[in-house]
């Protein structure tokens, strides 16, 4: 039996049309060929850029390949590939922990309960790896785009520092299942590309006849 959807979802549902036809569907930025690449990229780009990522990838990958090579690695060995990566330490004894814990490429989970188990890896983390990964949403992707862009549209409660569960809930409330990992990426590649922190290109955005932050600034 389908379930009707509330005034809320509908609402939301038609209002994000526009961005998630242009973006929802967009492979995310980071630069991966496999899930297991995916999962250590998603880890080192944590308070860290794609680009910068995506930049030292090719060596890291080259030198750990798989799961079972990471896990024979020491902390020490990831050194010369992720030093100039954010908060690299704690970053480097996690991926290696979680490879010894995995063993294998294969053996990556597919849910966010077992996901959010693995060191260095939350709800955001997880989202992302569902999403590319094809999976069921069980969540919706908060990074920092959307934490900005979110409340400036009105889907969440305008507040001076939103906190990402509370985001990712009040997102959820207001669209479909099937829609969730659609949006999050679709609002995150909105604000990477117009929704900018200063300037937002608020005339060219096709989110502006519905935008909360359009209404109140133009």
């Amino acid at each position: 039996m389908e379930i009707p959807l509330s005034d809320m979802e509908t609402k939301w549902s038609q209002y994000l049309a526009p961005i998630i036809e242009q973006y929802g569907k967009r492979k995310h930025p980071l630069d991966y060929q496999n899930r297991y690449q995916l999962v250590a990229m998603v880890i080192l780009s944590a308070q860290d850029s794609d680009k910068h990522i995506n930049e030292l990838g090719g060596n890291f990958f080259n030198a750990f390949p798989s799961i079972k090579e990471l896990a024979k690695a020491t902390p020490e060995d990831l050194v010369p590939y992720v030093s100039s990566v954010r908060n690299f330490g704690n970053k480097s004894n996690w991926l290696i922990k979680l490879a010894q814990i995995l063993g294998d490429d294969k053996n990556i989970p597919t849910t966010m309960e077992e996901l959010v188990k693995l060191p260095g890896i939350g709800r955001k983390s997880a989202n992302v790896i569902i999403r590319e990964s094809g999976g069921e949403a069980e969540g919706v992707i908060v990074d920092l785009h959307v934490l900005r862009v979110a409340p400036r549209l009105g889907i969440v409660k305008d507040e001076q520092k939103p906190k990402p569960e509370k985001v990712e809930k009040q997102i959820m409330a207001a669209i479909p299942q099937e829609l969730w990992n659609q949006t999050g990426m679709a609002i995150s590649f909105l604000g990477r590309e117009i929704c900018r922190p200063t300037y937002p290109k608020c005339n060219i955005c096709k989110m502006n006849t519905v935008c909360k932050f359009y209404k109140e600034n133009r």
